[in-house]
């Protein structure tokens, strides 16, 4: 019988509505001897600008992806950054979360030449150096949950781990992560209401919980006056097209240390037959393409909380406007830094136990840098006081 302080996300009740995540009254602190895991690629913008989003994407979701198959079943908060990933995990877990994350700090540089750096912190650690981390659950749609995450600890938990704090070594050569289910086989969405705009907003130190709740109430309002909140994926998902933009990406994902050139020969053969499915709209058995397509779209994760506010939005001139003016005269009073990269598609990452359930994720970014590059852009602007 698991420790109730184990099954604490699984207790916490999904919210429906996304504006209410804005009230810090909405978040859990996650239990002391819980630990958090963090990774993401370094230099990262270097990678965007050879052209490898879609593979720094895949990566950053493979964090989650080898977390929920190693957890098997087990529910606990996590968050795509877009370029990386963190999750918190109880101390019984913290092993198995280690070994998760060598593994993939090897597997990343074998299989794709990137270097992921990754660490895992107690939560008392970041408690000491007075953070919190504290989370809540929101539900697009039925059928899945995303964590939402606030009180500074997953920053300072970034921040000390690309300091060099806390850092795991790789696995051993050749060592290989259960990725079962992670795909990207969708082609991008193109905006139709203007353009995507990735958006990054944090608080500074100076700013406290109530200001920049007002100030993400706010945001969260303008991008409600958008059709569908400003939701990027169309209702009936993205487009599928064979053969799929993706393919190398996944060849290298599922090969598992096999042949890429006969992985990619099978992953066209089934890519082909799904795609029959989706231009037929013929169900097979108990999988109904139409709904599959419908709840893509209904569980997408386009806007979250991650110690502030990220939301990849199909936004018109004037709303983006809006938004902007918002942000300068939040950055002008101290309360606020903001970053934001403007693209004319958005892409998807997915993680997918069963096609027959409507359980499965999808990581919603900008298709030429998203959050990364709207990150980047956050760094880059001078401090006003």
């Amino acid at each position: 019988m698991r420790d109730r302080h184990d099954s604490f996300y699984e207790d916490l009740t999904p919210l429906r509505d996304f504006a209410r995540l804005a009230d810090p009254a909405q978040f859990q602190p996650v239990p002391q001897d819980w630990v958090v895991g963090v990774a993401d690629i370094v230099d990262s913008t270097g990678e965007i600008e050879r052209g490898r989003y879609k593979t720094v994407n895949m990566v950053g979701a493979a964090v989650i992806a080898a977390m929920i198959n190693a957890l098997e079943g087990q529910q606990f908060p996590f968050v795509f950054g877009g370029d990386g990933a963190a999750f918190a995990i109880p101390q019984a877990s913290a092993s198995l979360g280690r070994a998760c994350l060598a593994t993939l700090r090897r597997w990343a540089q074998e299989e794709f030449d990137i270097s992921l750096r990754a660490a895992v912190i107690p939560v008392a650690d970041i408690r000491a150096a007075g953070r919190d981390l504290r989370v809540a659950r929101f539900a697009p749609s039925d059928g899945v949950d995303y964590a939402m995450f606030s009180g500074g600890g997953l920053a300072w938990a970034e921040a000390r781990m690309k300091a060099g704090d806390y850092t795991l070594p790789l696995a051993a050569p050749g060592t290989q992560p259960d990725l079962e289910g992670l795909s990207c086989r969708w082609s991008n969405s193109r905006a139709q209401r203007g353009q995507i705009v990735s958006l990054v907003v944090q608080p500074t130190e100076h700013t406290t919980e109530q200001e920049f709740a007002a100030l993400a109430q706010r945001l969260v309002a303008i991008s409600e006056g958008l059709e569908r909140g400003g939701h990027p994926v169309p209702p009936g998902g993205p487009p599928i097209n064979w053969p799929p933009p993706g393919l190398d990406i996944d060849a290298h994902v599922s090969r598992k240390g096999g042949s890429l050139a006969l992985k990619k020969l099978l992953l066209l053969a089934q890519n082909l037959f799904i795609w029959s499915l989706f231009k037929t709209h013929m169900r097979l058995g108990s999988f109904d393409p139409d709904h599959y397509r419908h709840m893509v779209s209904s569980n997408a994760d386009f806007r979250k909380f991650d110690d502030g506010l990220k939301m990849t939005l199909d936004c018109d001139q004037s709303t983006l406007a809006q938004i902007r003016q918002v942000l300068e005269d939040a950055r002008e009073k101290g309360q606020a830094r903001f970053g934001m990269h403007v693209q004319q598609e958005a892409m998807m990452t997915c993680f997918v136990p069963s096609a027959m359930q409507d359980d499965h994720v999808h990581f919603v970014d900008g298709a030429s840098g998203g959050y990364a590059r709207a990150a980047a852009a956050m760094k880059q602007q001078p401090a006003h006081a």
